[in-house]
This record gives C-alpha cells, sequence and structure tokens, in this order.
C-alpha cells in the first residue's frame, strides 16, 4: 500500500479511538462492569498506542521508500489492533468469552510489528553502508 494509504488508516484508526474511548467514559460507565470497562479501555489505549506508532511508521517510509520492511510492520500493528483491540471491545460489549483466543493472536502481531521494526532499522542502516 502506499504511504497516503496507511496515513489514511492511521487517521481512521485515531478517530475511531477516540470516538471508542469517548463512548467508554460516557456511555458505557453506568453500563458494563468495572472489569468489562477495564476491558474496553485496555482496547482503546492498545489502538491509540499503536495508531501513532503507524503515523510513525509513515515517517520511515518516506525516509526510507526501498525498505519493504515498513510495511510490514504497518500490516502487522493494523492487523493485530483488529485482532487484540476488536476483540476486547467485542468481549467487553457481548460478554462472550470464547472470543479471548483472538486476543493473543492480535497481540502476537503487535508484537511482531515492534520486532519487525529492528529487521526495517538493520536494512536501512546496511542500505546506507553500501
Amino acid at each position: 500500500m502506499r504511504i497516503s494509504a496507511w496515513m489514511s488508516v492511521s487517521a481512521c484508526s485515531g478517530a475511531l479511538g477516540v470516538a471508542l474511548g469517548a463512548f467508554a467514559a460516557h456511555g458505557l460507565k453506568n453500563t458494563l462492569t468495572p472489569y468489562l470497562l477495564e476491558v474496553f479501555q485496555t482496547g482503546v489505549e492498545y489502538q491509540m498506542l499503536h495508531t501513532l506508532a503507524l503515523a510513525w511508521v509513515c515517517v520511515w517510509m518516506h525516509r526510507d521508500p526501498d525498505n519493504p520492511w515498513w510495511s510490514s510492520v504497518a500490516w502487522a500493528w493494523t492487523l493485530g489492533m483488529m485482532f487484540f483491540s476488536g476483540s476486547l471491545y467485542l468481549l467487553a460489549l457481548t460478554g462472550i468469552h470464547y472470543l479471548g483466543f483472538i486476543t493473543p493472536i492480535g497481540g502476537s502481531l503487535l508484537i511482531l510489528g515492534w520486532l519487525l521494526i529492528l529487521v526495517a532499522i538493520y536494512k536501512h542502516n546496511h542500505q546506507q553502508s553500501a
């Protein structure tokens, strides 16, 4: 995907994260148990953190356009946010606990994205010295 598409993903994810955070604070506060509200808010926190990190990766994509590893980071984080945060939102809103098996898949993708940064930086440094 192009950098502009990844920035659009980041922008939409950020807007959705703010909206969901507000929904949790104002709409779900008296509806969910404290535990389920915390589960929902954890999803928001991880989504917002990785949304900002995705915007940062877009800067690196611009600086290092021939390095495909930045796109791999973006894909890992986007899918990770969908699986991790999405499963937490669904768990909190529906109470269906078997959705919890999806959460570690998303978490693993988020971790993978951070590890892929190491590869991208290594490739960037290797290209610079060549």
